[in-house]
């Protein structure tokens, strides 16, 4: 097993090993562990948040281990790309991979256990959310900040935005699940919307983010923002319940 720390928890490298080696053993179960699983450690007085990837499958074994970087890397390293452009996430801590002589394993990554009030998806199944319109402006802000810095957070869905209430009723959002990200020096007005597609099916909110989204972003009319950012929400939504369809017919057949 390799395990590759963050400068700053060099000292803790011993107990991180321990909690990898015992990871099925100990820890707390975050989450209901259907794919990939999560669990909670302390460290120092600290909670921290292992994520354990499941083992890929054949030819994705060679792939991590000789053509591209593993989950748990790239989530590491995205993580302090995000730090670096003043992008919320949780602190990472570190990496670590399991190379057999062919391929990949298991692997980790870990990152400080962050206590948030709600999740994007919150805002989407309770539409009467005390203060549910300015929290989604200033997602809306935050989104925009992405797109500005080139971030393209490819998995900019529901549960993947922590968000903590601040004082004088602003918001701090943090970005998890990391692992696939592109970043560009600038992102076009398509990719914008479309980076916004997966988050909400609904259209009084798909209308109150091309609102936010115009006051920030003078080149394209809200009406135009709204058309546009409602075209890839609905084709993500017909996409995505075909693709529910389709595997409740597999799953019939099994």
């Amino acid at each position: 097993m390799q395990l590759n720390v963050h400068s700053h928890f060099q000292n803790h490298r011993k107990n991180l090993s321990e909690c990898i080696a015992n990871f099925d053993i100990m820890g707390i179960l975050f989450g209901d562990g259907k794919r990939n699983k999560i669990k909670l450690f302390e460290l120092d007085g600290q909670t921290i948040n292992i994520k354990s990837f499941k083992v890929p499958n054949v030819i994705n074994q060679v792939a991590y281990k000789f053509f591209r970087k593993s989950k748990a890397r790239r989530s590491y390293e995205f993580a302090n790309t995000l730090l670096e452009y003043g992008i919320g996430t949780p602190q990472p801590i570190a990496y670590a991979e399991d190379f057999s002589f062919y391929g990949l394993g298991k692997s980790y990554y870990i990152s400080d256990h962050l206590q948030a009030e709600l999740t994007f998806r919150e805002l989407v199944e309770i539409p009467h959310y005390a203060d549910h319109d300015n929290i989604l402006r200033q997602f809306v802000r935050f989104s925009f900040y992405l797109h500005e810095k080139g971030v393209e957070f490819l998995d900019h869905s529901p549960g993947n935005t922590l968000i903590k209430k601040g004082v004088d009723a602003n918001y701090e959002f943090f970005l998890v699940d990391l692992n696939r990200m592109n970043f560009h020096l600038q992102m076009d007005f398509d990719m914008r919307m479309k980076n916004l597609s997966r988050l909400t099916p609904k259209k009084d909110m798909v209308a109150i983010m091309s609102n936010e989204y115009a006051k920030l972003y003078p080149k394209q009319s809200e009406d135009a923002i709204f058309e546009k950012m409602w075209h890839y929400t609905n084709d993500f939504q017909i996409r995505f319940h075909k693709k529910i369809k389709m595997k409740k017919l597999l799953k019939f057949w099994k």
